[in-house]
């Protein structure tokens, strides 16, 4: 059988085969987006310490995550092992969560920056596009990480 398709194939992909399988190729954008996310955190001054704390933890941990998984994708390390399925959805939906409160955190402090004059208010608005934009990523990549775990797990009831 093929690799993943957009169809939720059954199989990870392997190799290059990573950038050119849906939804896998979601991880270059993860990737890209959420080192942006990091990257415009760490150059914000939020006047709740909390908050950034929690935006650059899922920010961080996310990113070292999904290179991680990437490379190992990359490497063939899963040998199409229904564990790595269960695996790369259970990480694509609570990457998805996590992202989800961190951007609603950052806009809610963004939201209340924006009374006051200050210098760093453009780079927080930068960081909440960008972090909405990394959550509809992995939502995205959850959903059918989703579809593929349900088709693998129909198809092994019915080898």
């Amino acid at each position: 059988m093929a690799t993943g398709t957009a169809s939720g194939g059954r199989r990870l992909p392997r190799g290059f085969a990573v950038f050119t399988t849906f939804p896998d190729l979601l991880f270059i954008f993860e990737f890209a987006f959420g080192g942006l996310v990091w990257i415009l955190i760490l150059l914000t001054q939020v006047p709740v310490p909390l908050v950034q704390g929690w935006v650059l933890f899922v920010s961080v941990s996310c990113f070292i995550v999904t290179t991680l998984l990437l490379f190992l994708y990359i490497v063939g390390a899963h040998k199409n092992w229904n564990f790595w399925i269960t695996l790369d959805t259970a990480y694509h939906c609570l990457a998805a969560l996590f992202y989800f409160s961190a951007s609603a955190l950052e806009t809610l402090v963004t939201i209340g920056l924006q009374d006051d004059i200050h210098k760093h208010y453009s780079e927080n608005i930068s960081a909440v596009v960008f972090s909405i934009i990394v959550t509809l990523l992995y939502m995205v990549h959850a959903v059918f990480s989703l579809i593929r775990c349900k088709v693998s797990y129909r198809n092994r009831e019915h080898s």
